[in-house]
């Protein structure tokens, strides 16, 4: 199952750290990513592969939210495609 993660928050070290330790205990494989600093605003985008459920992986990543002072979404890629196509 494919997933699109997205991160939104105060640019400060420690949120790619954060992100990817929690991707890689739950063996979710980075396909793509993207991240840009507006500001001292940091956002980043993820594509990733996941072997467990969606819903572990964002329980996983609520914890980093939570340390990280950040905002993170994790939507399953069909969902988020079919909310942004026009």
């Amino acid at each position: 199952m494919y997933a699109i993660i997205t991160v939104t928050g105060s640019d400060h070290p420690g949120i790619v750290a954060g992100v990817t330790t929690a991707l890689a205990e739950h063996k979710a494989n980075i396909l793509d990513i993207s991240q840009t600093l507006m500001g001292g605003f940091f956002t980043m985008i993820l594509r990733v592969e996941v072997s467990n459920s969606i819903d572990e992986l964002q329980a996983a990543l609520t914890a980093v939210e939570r340390e990280q002072s950040t905002v993170i979404r994790v939507q399953s890629e069909a969902l988020f495609t079919a909310m942004n196509e026009l």
